[in-house]
């Protein structure tokens, strides 16, 4: 494997709701090679996951520059869904495709670049319940646990989380 250029990953978690599972399992495999990680969120103070978890963002929303990070990770759940049409998570999400950047999404979350459509034309996994909001955005669904297509990783849902992480490791690495 190569070194990885910029070790800054930033990671997108719902302010309410946010999946624990998926947050956790992602996090410790990517803390694991040394690489950091930026929460960003539209919270005001912190965000609280599903079961409770609270994590404080490091980064404002508002203030995420691409440039400064190697990879997009959108965490899943069900907070995650109030931000499917959200145009400031997808013009950044829009941001890194223009570079070239890592974009991954997990759960719900391919749902928000399904409708910003930097998933059309391409194949992606989603939350199974969701996978509606994909096709209807000329996705190409996929039932596998995860998928990647070009620059962009999905994943199904936090029982394909240490799958997703692995993958996205990597992509980093390559």
């Amino acid at each position: 494997m190569t070194k990885l250029k910029n070790n800054n990953i930033l990671l997108f978690l719902a302010s309410d709701k946010f999946s624990e599972i998926e947050f956790k399992t992602v996090k410790y495999a990517l803390e694991k090679r040394s690489i950091r990680i930026f929460i960003t969120s539209d919270a005001n103070s912190v965000c609280v996951g599903d079961s409770g978890m609270k994590v404080k963002p490091d980064v404002n929303l508002f203030n995420v520059h691409a440039g400064n990070f190697s990879a997009l990770i959108i965490i899943g759940g069900d907070g995650i869904k109030k931000y499917w049409n959200d145009s400031a998570l997808q013009n950044i999400a829009r941001s890194f495709d223009s570079k070239g950047k890592i974009i991954a999404a997990i759960c719900s979350a391919p749902v928000i670049l399904a409708n910003c459509g930097l998933l059309e034309n391409k194949t992606a996994a989603c939350f199974k319940n969701d996978s509606m909001h994909l096709t209807k955005s000329g996705v190409n669904y996929s039932e596998s646990s995860v998928v990647e297509d070009s620059n962009i990783i999905t994943g199904q849902s936090p029982a394909s989380a240490k799958d997703f992480a692995d993958k996205i490791i990597s992509r980093l690495f390559s």
